[in-house]
């Protein structure tokens, strides 16, 4: 269900926006800035021009997220059948959408085409031969790995074939009777730097021209994945920096090659905030521990699953500060945010906000213990309604 309400624009970030949304929504909440998605569009736009970014769903798959994206001229990754509904519900154009998940069911291939999405991405002879039945209607980008060690999660140990073996997988790709649109890789999430992009870059484009010299489809495509780094505890590289060499590397692409990317932290993760409330506090071994109504099982998951580390803060100031301990409000003793960060002495019902919680936080968040998710709120939805406040609860 959905409520709106019209309200005052100010940073919604800052503390007495965060406390009046707080006062209007209750908490645990994450605050989803749109115009803070917008920023970061923008940004990756100016430093990967002429590259279409399709925003992946999966980090933060929220509408208000979704339009704003479509709004700036962006297209969507989806990789689940569920993602696929959801763009079908908010009556997205298909033509936008690729659909990226290397591994699928008949079933997911039959809902994404009965949606209108016809680009899929497959890794190996097995994968290649569940499209067979629909040769006519899809099309698919092969996906080479180029394993990253030093990305934190380098998704080329679970997705991609071997550089050597596209070529043979595309060969089989053509006597199956399939349209090879091109290649795709994703060198991992939070890549350290884009010497890896690079890398893979260049040999996708040789492996794109060897392709074409045999005719094994258009191959006019390549996807470069995302992994741009955002800060959280630690500073990241600017963009414009940190595309510089990836820039550089697109440059040597024949000019019929569109280039696509799957941005979905970099969109996502600056552009909100997680808002949690103290529940109750205990005197343990000399600390303050002070139990929050938001934890690891929660928009906190993100530790867990992510290994990110996000910046906190308490809205409460204080010029005397002391090691304190955030818990999440489980029974369950693992669920502890941090165990070591300096704190005024809080009482029930103060405010600790988490920064650059938009990624992989309340999407892999459970409601284990029966405590709820966050209610999610977005502000901002267009440029030309800054007051507005949309609340999914």
């Amino acid at each position: 269900m959905s409520t709106a309400r019209q309200a005052r624009f100010i940073d919604p970030f800052e503390p007495r926006e965060i406390r009046r949304l707080v006062a209007e929504f209750g908490s645990p909440l994450l605050i989803v800035d749109c115009e803070r998605v917008r920023t970061q569009y923008r940004q990756l736009q100016e430093a990967l021009p002429g590259v279409d970014l399709h925003y992946a769903l999966k980090p933060l798959p929220h509408p208000a997220v979704i339009r704003t994206v479509l709004e700036e001229g962006g297209f969507l990754d989806l990789a689940t059948t569920g993602e696929v509904e959801l763009v079908a519900r908010l009556g997205v154009d298909p033509k936008l959408c690729i659909h990226t998940h290397p591994i699928k069911r008949d079933s997911d291939i039959r809902a994404a085409l009965a949606r209108g999405v016809r680009v899929f991405v497959a890794d190996n002879p097995d994968e290649l031969r569940k499209f067979v039945p629909y040769a006519r209607e899809a099309e698919v980008l092969l996906r080479v790995s180029f394993r990253s060690p030093g990305a934190v999660s380098d998704l080329s140990r679970k997705f991609g074939c071997d550089p050597e073996a596209l070529l043979t997988l595309a060969r089989r790709a053509k006597d199956l009777g399939l349209c090879v649109r091109g290649l795709s890789f994703h060198v991992g999430s939070q890549a350290p730097d884009p010497g890896k992009h690079v890398e893979a870059i260049e040999a996708c484009t040789k492996l794109l021209a060897a392709a074409r010299r045999e005719k094994l489809g258009p191959c006019d495509t390549l996807d470069i994945g995302g992994g741009f780094p955002i800060d959280y505890s630690a500073r990241a590289p600017s963009i414009g920096y940190f595309c510089a060499p990836i820039r550089a590397a697109l440059a040597k692409l024949p000019k019929r090659v569109r280039v696509i990317a799957e941005p979905g932290r970099y969109i996502a993760g600056p552009s909100a905030i997680g808002v949690a409330s103290v529940m109750g506090r205990a005197r343990r071994e000399g600390r303050w521990w002070y139990y929050l109504d938001d934890g690891l099982y929660g928009s906190y998951s993100g530790q867990l699953f992510d290994h990110a580390r996000y910046p906190l803060e308490s809205l409460k100031r204080g010029k005397v500060r002391e090691p304190a301990v955030l818990a999440g409000p489980t029974c369950d003793s693992i669920d502890v945010i941090t165990e070591n960060i300096l704190l005024p002495e809080l009482d029930s019902g103060d405010l600790i906000v988490g920064r650059a919680m938009g990624a992989y936080t309340w999407a892999s968040a459970s409601e284990f213990n029966f405590f709820p998710r966050a209610t999610v709120v977005s502000v901002n939805r267009t440029p030309g309604d800054r007051g507005s406040v949309l609340a999914i609860l």
